[in-house]
């Protein structure tokens, strides 16, 4: 069953996109964690499972093209900041990804819902991101 988690309010709140907004409502933190049948995750704000793909070196991301289309990275607002130990990369393309421990982040094609696994192990090279 999927639980969410609150990453502690000290990571959070400097994920958050920050600012003022309509209303006093502040999006929610680009990543959280949660408890899935592979323990506890990192997911983006949906629920959706983060990943981690061998094939990257710190701080930069080899999976871009037809790689990105089925494992689409966890775009970063141009204005984001990271605190450790997530960061934010700067893609071949000049776009923003968010990174853990240097390693960026990803969401597989195939989950379809909060908790989805599905992307653990795929060719050997993709793992689930983990606190």
């Amino acid at each position: 069953m999927f639980k969410s988690l609150m990453i502690a309010a000290a990571i959070t709140i400097p994920l958050s996109t920050g600012g003022a907004f309509a209303g006093g409502h502040e999006p929610k933190a680009p990543i959280q964690m949660a408890a899935t049948d592979s323990g506890k995750v990192y997911t983006d704000a949906n629920g959706m499972t983060l990943y981690t793909f061998d094939k990257d070196t710190k701080g930069m991301s080899n999976c871009n093209d037809g790689c990105a289309v089925k494992w689409p990275p966890l775009m970063a607002d141009a204005k984001a900041e990271g605190k450790d130990p997530f960061s934010i990369i700067t893609r071949a393309d000049g776009s923003k990804q968010w990174a853990v421990n240097g390693m960026p982040l990803y969401t597989w094609i195939k989950d379809k819902k909060p908790g989805d696994v599905t992307g653990d192990g795929v060719k050997g090279v993709w793992h689930v991101a983990k606190p």
